[in-house]
């Protein structure tokens, strides 16, 4: 069983940034695609960011292109969202996935098996 757990979450001003952390354990995490997303209070768990296990490509939501930035280093077991130019509208909590099956970069948070716990990213105006 895989066991992720999320840090680097916390409360910045608008324009700001952040990064977060997804520690892996349990398994080997270099044969996982990596998945972001993000929920705020009563909205829908949505995509964010994603990479692939076997060439580190990666894939974003089309409006954060630009700003967020996902990463992996698979000698610490760790998948990294580094957030800039961070507004109000992104405050959520954010979880880490991640899914062991090879093939298309995925970005529904149903094609994930193993999820973090998630850590709260609060901005403000």
């Amino acid at each position: 069983q895989l066991q992720l757990v999320e840090s680097g979450g916390g409360l910045v001003q608008a324009g700001g940034f952040l990064r977060l952390s997804c520690a892996a354990s349990g398994r080997n995490f270099n044969a996982y695609q990596v998945g972001w997303f993000r929920q705020a209070p009563g909205k829908n768990r949505e995509f964010v960011a994603s990479i692939r296990w076997s060439d580190d490509f990666t894939f974003y939501r089309d409006s954060l292109k630009g700003r967020f930035t996902i990463s992996r280093d698979n000698a610490k077991n760790t998948a990294y969202l580094q957030m800039n130019s961070l507004k109000p509208e992104d405050t959520a909590v954010y979880y880490c996935a991640a899914d062991p099956r090879s093939g298309s970069i995925r970005s529904g948070p149903d094609e994930y098996d193993y999820w973090g716990r998630g850590t709260q990213v609060t901005v403000s105006s």
